[in-house]
C-alpha cells in the first residue's frame, strides 16, 4: 500500500484555489482604486480654481498609478498585458504611462525545474539531448512565457528558447473574465464607452498567444516578406527552428541587442551626449527603421506585428533594430489596407477631398 504524497495533494489544492485567490485580490485592489477616484471627484468639485484642480488631478493620477503598478506587478499574468496597454500616451493619464511603461518585462520567472518539465514534455527529449548549453537563469520573463539562452547540439547555433509558464492559460482567462465584469460595471455607471467589447476582443487576441505554432508561422511570414521586399530588411526578425516548435515551446535564433528603454543608459556609459548630434542621428535611424517596417507590413502586406511595446524592440550593433515577439499579429482585408494607404497619401499631400474619398 502506497503512502499519501501530502506535498502533491497540498500543491493540487493550492492550484485549484489560485483562481479564486487572484479574483479576490483583483476585486479588493480594483475597488480601492475606483473608490479613491470617486472620493477624489467629490473633493475636487469643491475647489473652484482651475489650476489648483489640475494639480490635484495630477497628484491623484500619481497615487492611482502606484496602486495600479503594484496590482499589475504582484498579480502578473494578464495584468502585465493591461499595463502594456495602458502604458501608451493615448490610452491613459501621463502619470500612469510613466509608471507602467517600466513593467514591460518584469513578470516573475517560473522556477527552472517547472520550465524543464514543460520543455522536455513538449519536445520529447531531455535538455541534455537537444542542447549543448542551456542557461537556467532566464533572459527575461513576460506574462505568458519566459525565454532562456541556449546552444543547440550539432550546429552550435545560439538560440533563445521560449517556454510557456505552466497553468498560465487558465489563470489569464480568470483575469480576463474579472476584468470584463469590472468593465461592464464601469460602462454602466461612469464611462459612456463600450469597454466590455474591448475586453472581449482582448480575450480573443490573448487566446491566440497561447499557441506558439501560430506565432512561429507569423514570425516566418513577416520575416520572409520583409527580407524578400528589401535589399536589406528594415528590422531584424529571428529565424525559427521549425523542428523545435510546439504549442508551448518555441526555439529561435538568438539576436544580441540592447532593449530600447536601456539605450539612454548605454549612451551615458559610452559618454555620448543624449541631446548631441550622434544621439539624434541614432534616434532618427531607429525611428526610420521601425517606420519603414511598419509602413511595409501594414500598407503593402496587410499582415503585421501588432505588439510594438518597448520590451519587444532591441537595438543591435550598427543601429540595427530587432523586432521580437510575434504572439500578437493582425491581418487587414485588402479594402481596409488600400483605403488606409490612400488616406496616408492624401494626408501627406494635404488633400482634403482625397481624405474624404479614401474609404469610399
Amino acid at each position: 500500500m502506497h503512502g499519501f504524497d501530502f506535498k502533491e495533494i497540498q500543491e493540487k489544492i493550492s492550484e485549484s484555489f489560485r483562481p479564486w485567490q487572484r479574483s479576490f485580490q483583483f476585486w479588493v485592489r480594483a475597488t480601492n482604486i475606483y473608490t479613491g477616484y470617486k472620493v477624489f471627484q467629490l473633493r475636487v468639485s469643491l475647489v473652484k480654481d482651475a489650476k489648483k484642480q489640475e494639480e490635484m488631478w495630477e497628484r491623484q493620477h500619481e497615487q492611482a498609478a502606484d496602486k495600479i503598478y503594484f496590482m499589475c506587478s504582484d498579480l502578473g499574468g494578464f495584468f502585465l498585458k493591461i499595463a502594456q496597454l495602458l502604458a501608451k500616451p493615448d490610452m491613459a493619464p501621463a502619470a500612469w504611462v510613466k509608471k507602467l511603461v517600466t513593467l514591460c518585462d518584469q513578470a516573475p520567472a517560473t522556477p527552472f525545474d517547472a520550465i524543464q518539465l514543460v520543455l522536455e514534455n513538449e519536445l520529447g527529449k531531455s535538455i541534455g539531448e537537444i542542447f549543448e548549453t542551456f542557461d537556467e537563469k532566464p533572459l527575461g520573463s513576460a506574462s505568458i512565457a519566459q525565454v532562456h539562452r541556449a546552444r543547440v547540439k550539432g550546429n552550435k547555433m545560439n538560440v533563445v528558447v521560449k517556454v510557456q509558464h505552466p497553468g498560465i492559460e487558465r489563470l489569464m482567462m480568470t483575469d480576463i473574465r474579472n476584468l470584463q465584469l469590472f468593465a461592464l460595471y464601469m460602462q454602466r455607471t461612469d464611462i459612456k464607452f463600450d469597454l466590455h467589447s474591448i475586453t472581449k476582443e482582448m480575450e480573443k487576441q490573448i487566446g491566440y498567444e497561447f499557441d506558439f505554432k501560430r506565432e512561429a508561422n507569423a514570425m516566418e511570414r513577416i520575416r520572409c516578406f520583409l527580407y524578400e521586399n528589401n535589399k536589406k530588411s528594415p528590422v531584424l526578425v529571428p529565424r525559427v527552428l521549425p523542428d523545435m516548435v510546439t504549442k508551448r515551446v518555441l526555439v529561435m535564433e538568438y539576436i544580441n541587442g540592447i532593449p530600447i528603454l536601456s539605450i539612454g543608459d548605454e549612451m551615458a556609459k559610452r559618454g555620448i551626449n543624449p541631446h548631441g548630434k550622434v544621439a539624434e542621428a541614432a534616434k532618427h535611424n531607429i525611428l526610420n527603421s521601425l517606420s519603414r517596417a511598419y509602413g511595409q507590413m501594414i500598407l503593402k502586406s496587410g499582415f503585421f506585428h501588432a505588439d510594438p511595446h518597448p520590451g519587444n524592440i532591441l537595438i543591435c550593433k550598427g543601429q540595427e533594430v530587432a523586432l521580437l515577439d510575434y504572439g500578437q499579429v493582425k491581418e487587414l482585408p485588402d479594402k481596409l489596407r488600400l483605403g488606409y494607404a490612400n488616406l496616408v497619401i492624401a494626408m501627406a499631400d494635404d488633400n482634403a477631398s482625397r481624405v474624404l474619398q479614401s474609404f469610399w
